[in-house]
């Protein structure tokens, strides 16, 4: 944030004593200030020299506070209002925001509620003119700060264009490896929190039973280890953008807690006795259909509501055969340089890349483009220096046509009939859920790991089924 001195506020007040203390306390703080007795004077004042931020109370004869306002919104948009009204006059407050107000101060006001809301308004001012400055660089250099190379990723982004300077929920949905979390970040660029810090945490990455302390923090003392306080990712990410990657995942003990924090805008560390007021805005991403979940019961529904103000939808690779091929050899020519070489792509193989399936997305592309670029025998790729398709396992035939699904360990394989007339889903995933239970003896934790999922989810899934791992996991 600029220095205050440096930062030009505009206080129109007709009160004289209130605004004699109001500028004090401004200057005091170090912000340069202009103070105007009334409407009509500041209007005047901000013509003759554009201000920061602007400070008007709304009570005021001929020119009241509402006029000004709508006049800074008409002479320039980007610089922040606030308005200052007397208190419980909430109905005041709310047409003052819906007018296009940046925030609103009760009076009296206490000199750090005012230096807050000042310094707020100030930061984003700074972060607004600094976003028109970084856009027209790019404008004029013609470069693209994240490859798009489809047509399918080119609506994409003109959508993240289009909702980044909404500071609302987004809810990035697509499948895993078609690079959410890049999404993410161009969204955070894009955005009036630019300046700010770009915060990602995997729910499905860390235990539950340590997510709340990693998501809101703790106090000294909190639980046994905690050695020393922590602030949690959302408050790392203050002022700035917060990444909740598989949100599908989060534990349903947790739901209820983050629906919290997005409706009120305040965390409460573990083992903290009040909470800790946040600015942030929240994506959310998932590979998960949480519409599916809601309905299952495994994740709130006025929580995927808070979460899905602006849904977007990631597209998988299959869906931007376009991008396969320049999306490879930017990843193989990035190896091959790093390894002093020079590689190219003959036609059969780019042909063989964009054909197949890459169930693994843009992740399942650059592992194979860097492999290939440390094996490959020539300066030519051809056809035979790629690796065999990963198609997953083949299901094998089965007697009376039956499809059968080999899984386990080597040490004990196990199989799944498919019936010819079809097998639900759901009782597929019960089926397996109940023989990992089995084959690990009823332990599941190691049941957990051996199916990929965290062990939380695997407990939601023992308790949607009706699973009993004793019975199961007896002999």
């Amino acid at each position: 944030m600029r220095a205050p001195e440096t930062v030009h506020v505009l206080l129109v007040d007709d009160d004289e004593g209130l605004r004699e203390i109001t500028a004090l306390q401004l200057q005091g703080a170090g912000f340069r200030v202009t103070a105007c007795p009334g409407g009509a004077e500041g209007i005047a004042a901000f013509e003759q020299g554009s201000a920061d931020v602007v400070l008007t109370d709304l009570k005021m004869p001929e020119i009241d506070g509402m006029q000004v306002l709508r006049t800074i919104r008409r002479l320039d948009p980007s610089v922040p209002v606030i308005v200052l009204t007397a208190f419980g006059s909430v109905d005041t407050a709310v047409a003052a925001m819906q007018a296009g107000a940046h925030d609103y101060v009760t009076k009296p006001a206490t000199r750090e509620a005012l230096l807050l809301k000042v310094r707020r308004a100030a930061e984003h001012r700074r972060v607004l003119r600094e976003n028109v400055h970084l856009r027209s660089q790019v404008q004029a250099s013609g470069k693209r700060p994240m490859l798009v190379v489809s047509k399918a990723m080119e609506r994409l982004m003109e959508q993240v264009r289009r909702v980044a300077g909404a500071d609302l929920p987004v809810l990035l949905q697509g499948e895993s490896g078609t690079g959410k979390e890049l999404v993410a970040r161009e969204l955070h660029r894009l955005s009036d929190r630019a300046s700010g810090p770009f915060v990602a945490v995997n729910c499905a990455a860390i235990p539950s039973e340590l997510l709340e302390a990693e998501l809101f923090g703790h106090v000294k003392g909190a639980f046994t280890g905690a050695n020393r306080s922590r602030e949690g990712r959302f408050r790392a990410a203050e002022g700035g953008t917060l990444l909740l990657d598989e949100i599908g995942d989060l534990p349903t003990g947790l739901q209820p807690k983050l629906l919290r924090v997005l409706q009120e805008r305040v965390v409460e560390p573990v083992g903290a006795e009040r909470g800790i007021p946040v600015d942030v805005r929240i994506i959310a991403a998932t590979h998960r259909d949480l519409g599916a979940l809601v309905r299952e019961g495994g994740f709130r529904e006025d929580l995927y509501y808070r979460l899905a103000v602006l849904p977007l939808r990631v597209p998988p690779l299959r869906e931007r055969r376009d991008a396969i091929v320049p999306l490879f050899e930017l990843f193989l020519t990035a190896q091959a340089r790093a390894g002093g070489r020079t590689l190219s792509l003959s036609k059969e193989a780019a042909a063989e890349i964009e054909g197949r399936p890459w169930p693994g997305n843009v992740r399942e592309l650059e592992n194979v483009g860097r492999r290939v670029a440390l094996l490959a025998p020539g300066p030519v790729v051809e056809r035979d220096d790629l690796p065999p398709a990963d198609a997953g396992p083949e299901p094998e035939q089965g007697r009376g046509g039956e499809r059968v699904l080999r899984v386990g360990l080597e040490s004990d394989p196990w199989e799944i009939q498919l019936p010819r007339g079809g097998l639900p889903l759901p009782e597929l995933e019960q089926r397996i859920v109940e023989e990992a239970i089995r084959v690990h003896a009823g332990n599941k934790s190691a049941a957990a790991r051996f199916l990929g999922i965290p062990r939380h989810v695997l407990l939601y899934r023992i308790e949607k089924y009706g699973i009993d791992p004793d019975a199961v996991g007896s002999p």
